[in-house]
């Protein structure tokens, strides 16, 4: 059977005048370490065309990025919100809730997270150091590479299911965070000064995990406990395609 093809969510960046579109290297070395295909899917295509879109992928991965606008939260937004990308937003939007109705799989992190939270009608943080204050930074602006806090993961979670351990030194890159956790998910990890920093689904028939760190940088490390993220990604993506084509066989005959 062929490698399943995984959507990885792109951003749209600037230089010199010009403009480009992709996703930083990490995200596509994680998917194909896992046994995946990554297929770049633009913001450019538009919410209009998200499930047409989707429909040439068995697995989504929601990447990083810009703040989301705090309007989809139902806030406005302060001093302290950084580079949005409402196009970005609308389209990432569209993305998850076709992944949803149809129940494709979604590894969703950092921004993605977020976004998945909102869109279940969940709130965010727009700054921590300003409005959620800690000892702990979560921003440190280090290497990518580099483990910067611990995030325990809790008892009988995918997280922790395809990390193999409970307790995980990570990297961190984020200044807003969850606030108000949506009703479609359930918390699966804790930073240590008690932010979300991992939740999944209730829905059992869907594959949902989404992170508040980037496993992503870790891919060049071959005993990387966040390795085990992209591959149950990877493996729910075959699952849901070889349910998809009994489901079709089945209409088929019927």
């Amino acid at each position: 059977m062929t490698a399943p093809r995984i959507g990885i969510s792109a951003r749209v960046t600037g230089e010199l005048g010009r403009q480009h579109t992709g996703v930083h290297i990490d995200y596509a070395h994680s998917v194909s370490a896992a046994g995946g295909v990554p297929l770049v899917l633009p913001p450019v295509i538009g919410p209009s065309a998200a499930a047409e879109a989707l429909a040439a992928c068995h697995g989504l991965l929601l990447t990083g990025g810009e703040d989301l606008l705090p309007e989809h939260y139902g806030l406005t937004g302060t001093e302290h919100l950084r580079d949005t990308d409402g196009d970005r937003d609308a389209f990432e939007m569209a993305l998850f809730r076709d992944a949803r109705s149809s129940r494709v799989p979604v590894l969703a992190i950092c921004r993605g997270f977020q976004l998945v939270n909102v869109v279940l009608g969940g709130t965010l943080w727009q700054d921590l150091p300003a409005q959620r204050p800690s000892d702990l930074d979560h921003d440190k602006g280090s290497e990518w590479h580099e483990r910067t806090h611990h995030v325990r993961m809790l008892p009988g979670s995918l997280a922790l299911a395809a990390m193999g351990r409970d307790l995980v030194l990570t990297n961190s890159f984020h200044h807003q965070a969850i606030r108000d956790l949506a009703q479609g998910l359930h918390a699966t990890a804790l930073a240590d000064d008690g932010v979300i920093e991992a939740a999944e689904g209730n829905d059992d028939r869907h594959w949902l995990v989404g992170v508040q760190w980037h496993p992503e940088s870790f891919w060049r490390e071959s005993e990387a406990p966040e390795r085990g993220l992209f591959k149950a990604l990877v493996d729910a993506a075959v699952e849901w395609r070889s349910g998809r084509a009994l489901q079709l066989t089945e209409n088929a005959i019927g």
